[in-house]
Parts: C-alpha cells; structure tokens; sequence
C-alpha cells in the first residue's frame, strides 16, 4: 500500500525536503508544511525542510526554508498537491535521491519512485491526514492541524464545493479539536485588501455572459496596473463569478510579461482537458493553463464554447 512505503520511507531517510506546486494555494501549503509538521513532531532527529517561494499573501500559514543546494544529496524528496512536474516549484528535486509524489488531481504525469494519488480525495490535506491516521505511530501537532484544516477549507470553498464528503467532514471534525485560531485562519485565507475589492468590483461590471453560460473575463497588464494588483494576488478572484446565476463556467485571462494566464472554473462542464491542450491541466471543474497570445486566448474561449455546449445537450 502507497502509504505504507511513503511511511516507510521517510524512516529511511535523515533528510527530507518537501515542495508543492508553484503559485502555491492553501491546500499545497498546507498539505506541503502539514506534513512537514507531523514528520518533525514524530522524528525530531530528522531534518525537514519546505521548498519553493513565499506567496506575500499567504505567508501567515508558513514560510519557506532558504535550502542550500548540497541538502539535496541523498535527501528524501517529497512533492505535494503537484499533478505535473511542469509546475514543481524548485526544479531542484530532481537532485534528491528518491522521490514521492502525493495528490488529488488527475494523474497525467505520473512521476515518482512512489506515487500515492486519490482524486476522490477533496485535497492532498485530507490525505495527509489520511496518512497521519493510517501510517502507525505519527503524531499530530496544533500546527499540523491548523495548517491541514486551512488546506481543506482553501481546497473546499469553506465546504460548498461537490468534492466535500462525509469523510471530509469528519476530518474537519477532528482537526478543530486542536487549539488553533479558526478565526484568524479564516481571516488569513478571505479577508482581502481595498485593491483587490476594487478589482473585484471592476470583474462584476465587466464579465461577459453568452447564451450558454460561458463567461469571460480579460485582465490586461494595463487594467492590473491600474487597480495595482499583482498577478499574483489574481488568485483571490477567481471565484468572484461562481454566484452569479447563469453562468456555468468561466475563464479569467491574466496578462503577464511572457505569457497569458489562463484560470478556468466549471459548475458542471468538464473543463480540465481544454486547460491540458494549452500547457495546463487540473481538476475537471478548476483547472489551470497558459497561452502567449491573445489570438491563442481566443482558441481557449472558441474551445470552452463547444465544452458549455455540449454540456447542455
């Protein structure tokens, strides 16, 4: 069973370093520094460390470690909530000398000595509470437990989306009996600057809507520049449309230096395989891609029409 030879792993390995997708969400950081917590708190003597580059916004769940390029020598590698290697942060894994892979999308690049994927799961934080429960003798921590229930919440939608089941609960259930500031979590993920809502505000008066339910929305540097809102912080407003009656999926365009974001949600058309013809890929209802051309950006619209259409035959 995979957990029981990621389990049996670490006890291998004196060094062991962790990274998750770039751009990271609270779900990778928190099933990336979760499980950083459990491993630490079980085996003090090991040395763990968390790869990849800090996200301004999110660094009130964890920093990452500056890690010195000779730590990768016949150190564990251990790759969070990351579908394809095209999206690890720090290409530097490939220097370690075994590598893991842990996750909840789809698996279309398979990579790893070990490899643990379960897309029933609603994120790779209940996984990694999975692993907690079932691989003998771990020990859990109030920082493991805020940094776990705070990638469920993130990869949840606060328990709205579909992905939410029974078992998704009942972990919940078990990670709030850890004194953690729930409040101050939920604050950290939510709360958003005066820029952001502005921007926001910007998004609602200009979407589009067409006869199917496909909208769309263009950020150009310009009007990023404008709200002085970083590509980055675009992540907080993907999910602005997800209320508004009618729309069935949506795609946010984001423009950047050396390419055009592409951010795509669904409330029912399966959309992760348009993002995987345009260098992406991610869940069938959230998924991610990237184009170098507005007239590129025009295929991904002219591909998600015939996806909201056929939806509704």
């Amino acid at each position: 069973m995979s957990i029981d030879a990621i389990h049996s792993t670490i006890q291998d390995y004196n060094t062991i370093i962790i990274h998750r997708h770039v751009r990271p969400d609270p779900d990778a950081l928190g099933a990336q520094a979760g499980l950083a917590e459990l491993i630490k708190a079980t085996y003090p003597q090991k040395k763990v460390y968390l790869a990849g580059e800090d996200d301004p916004a999110l660094t009130f769940l964890v920093e990452m470690d500056s890690i010195d390029d000779s730590l990768f020598e016949n150190a564990l590698v251990i790759i969070c909530d990351t579908a394809n290697t095209g999206r690890i942060d720090d290409e530097r894994y490939i220097k370690g000398d075994k590598i893991i892979k842990i996750d909840h999308h789809p698996n279309v690049d398979p990579y790893g000595d070990i490899s643990w994927v379960d897309t029933t799961a609603s994120s790779t934080s209940e996984m990694i509470y999975e692993f907690y429960v079932k691989a003998s003798g771990m020990k859990m921590t109030t920082e493991a437990a805020r940094l776990l229930f705070g990638g469920i919440v993130g990869d949840t939608g606060r328990f709205l989306f579909p992905s939410t089941t029974k078992r998704t609960l009942q972990i919940a259930a078990e990670l709030v009996t850890y004194d953690f500031d729930r409040t101050a979590l939920y604050d950290g993920i939510y709360n958003i600057k005066d820029n952001i809502a502005r921007l926001r505000g910007y998004i609602l008066q200009n979407f589009t809507l067409d006869e199917n339910g496909l909208s769309v929305i263009k950020l150009t540097s310009d009007i990023l520049a404008q709200f002085q809102v970083s590509v980055m912080e675009t992540g907080q407003l993907v999910g602005t449309l997800g209320d508004i009656e009618g729309i069935v999926a949506w795609v946010f365009f984001i423009e950047e230096a050396d390419q055009i974001r592409v951010r795509l949600r669904s409330k029912g058309p399966v959309i992760n395989e348009v993002a995987a013809k345009y260098n992406g890929g991610g869940h069938p209802l959230a998924s991610g891609a990237s184009v170098y051309s507005w007239e590129e950006a025009e295929s991904v619209v002219n591909d998600l029409e015939q996806v909201v259409r056929d939806f509704h035959k």
